[in-house]
């Protein structure tokens, strides 16, 4: 199985200290940043878009961004996000009626490409062309559009569903994750975990990602040793 990786959402931080706050998650042990990008149509909210983006890449040279796009029409803004510093283009399969070509262009933008499904999508609905060509994807735990909503355990399934079909891709929940929620996530293959609120909110963040990290890693040796 793939590695374990701890993507904080920015969501959660302090806007007015966007660049300190990426850093701190940095130090505290983060490997991804999750930024959520809404466009008020896909989702009924707006967050922050490529400009921001490419001020934290400036701020923070070599930031992995995990650009989560809850947007319409997510092929208008492929080379905005790849401008600005994007890492990941995770866009929602909900929002686009051809996944493939839309992966492609990310790929040829230099960045890694996620499919992302909402609380109503079937796992089956990522057929296996479309993930074989992604190199992530995402499971939503809450429905998109606004951070600290509570954790839909109804959608921990999919996880499992999709680690089965594909065991070495790497897998990403986001959505209500904390250290009440990881482990029935960790125990149903996902490697890749967002939490927002539960490590921005925390007076020891670091502790909190290194929790989120070893249930990820206990979870995995686990599955291991049953093959």
């Amino acid at each position: 199985m793939p590695r374990a990786i701890i993507s904080p959402s920015v969501l959660a931080s302090d806007f007015g200290q966007l660049t300190a706050e990426c850093k701190r998650m940095i130090k505290s042990g983060a490997e991804w940043l999750h930024m959520d990008v809404m466009d008020g149509h896909f989702v009924p909210n707006i967050t922050m878009g490529a400009p921001i983006l490419s001020c934290v890449s400036k701020g923070v040279p070599g930031i992995f961004m995990d650009c989560h796009m809850m947007v319409a029409q997510p092929e208008k803004w492929v080379n905005d996000i790849a401008d600005a510093g994007g890492s990941l283009y995770c866009f929602h399969l909900e929002a686009t009626s051809d996944p493939l070509p839309l992966i492609q262009a990310i790929h040829e933008r230099k960045m890694k490409a996620g499919v992302a499904i909402s609380p109503d999508t079937p796992s089956t609905a990522i057929s296996d062309e479309v993930a074989q060509a992604a190199d992530m994807l995402l499971v939503m735990t809450v429905y998109p559009g606004r951070g600290g909503q509570k954790f839909l355990d109804r959608c921990v399934p999919k996880v499992a569903e999709l680690r089965a079909r594909f065991p070495d891709k790497d897998i990403e929940v986001d959505g209500g994750v904390g250290p009440k929620t990881i482990d029935v996530c960790a125990d149903a293959g996902s490697n890749v975990i967002v939490a927002g609120t539960a490590i921005f909110g925390a007076e020891n963040p670091d502790e909190v990602i290194s929790l989120l990290k070893q249930t990820v890693d206990t979870a995995q040796a686990k599955i291991a040793a049953a093959k």
